[in-house]
């Protein structure tokens, strides 16, 4: 008889972010914010 037993830790540890990864992350939220409003303008019916 064999038994197999498997077991799996996860630990989560909260991000500590610098200023800079701050404000590349907000900019590539403006971006992508800019692109979905363009998309909505160009798709929208008539």
């Amino acid at each position: 008889m064999v038994l197999n037993i498997f077991f799996l830790t996860v630990t989560i540890k909260k991000r500590v972010m610098n200023p800079e990864e701050i404000m590349k992350r907000e900019r590539i939220q403006k971006i992508t914010e800019e692109n979905k409003d363009r998309q909505f303008s160009m798709y929208r019916p008539f």
